[in-house]
């Protein structure tokens, strides 16, 4: 019994990868699918549509320790630099913990800059580079935005028994970002740097 003869062109199509595919989305956004978590639907969409909003501007303030870390100038470059880079990745975590929470609620999480851009509460900073006390009068004006919203928004989680968006809203956005403010907060306090008065 001879070999199969292989042809190299079959071989080919199957290695192929099928690219431009198009078809309909599966779950256009703000359209909720029921998961079974123990939790009625109405509490699930409550708290998507809040979590949502915190996504889009905490995403909106990562993109900001992001733009300062590249555009810092000055004496305290070298720490704002590292500091802000350090800032922009614990953001990062929040976004990406907040997305699957709004996922696993049966949600769909908003994802690309021009829906954030949209939904944000947070001004827009200029294009161009600004002073250090500007950039961190900016971000601590976007911290504070995302606090309020988070503990509004985790005491209606709360009091709705959903522990789990409560609990992510508190123990990580809240305590997250009040530590974050502390830190970028002192770089602001005008004290001598050489010479007590």
């Amino acid at each position: 019994m001879g070999k199969a003869i292989l042809d190299a062109d079959e071989i080919l199509q199957h290695a192929t990868p099928l690219v431009q595919q198009n078809a309909h989305e599966i779950q256009p956004f703000r359209h909720m699918v029921r998961m079974p978590i123990a939790l009625p639907e109405a509490v699930c969409r409550e708290s998507v549509d809040n979590l949502n909003q915190v996504l889009a501007d905490t995403m909106t303030l990562r993109d900001m320790y992001k733009k300062h870390h590249w555009q810092v100038t000055g004496h305290t470059f070298y720490q704002l630099h590292l500091l802000f880079d350090k800032h922009y990745a614990e953001q990062s975590k929040l976004v990406d913990d907040m997305a699957e929470r709004i996922q696993l609620l049966g949600g769909v999480s908003v994802a690309m800059a021009h829906d954030v851009a949209e939904a944000t509460l947070i001004p827009r900073p200029p294009k161009g580079r600004e002073e250090v006390p500007v950039q961190i009068s900016r971000l601590l004006h976007a911290h504070e935005i995302v606090l309020k919203e988070a503990r509004t928004m985790a005491r209606v989680a709360a009091e709705r028994d959903d522990q789990g968006t409560n609990d992510l809203l508190v123990s990580q956005v809240i305590r997250t970002n009040e530590l974050q403010v502390w830190f970028i907060a002192e770089h602001v306090v005008d004290t001598p740097a050489v010479r007590a008065e």
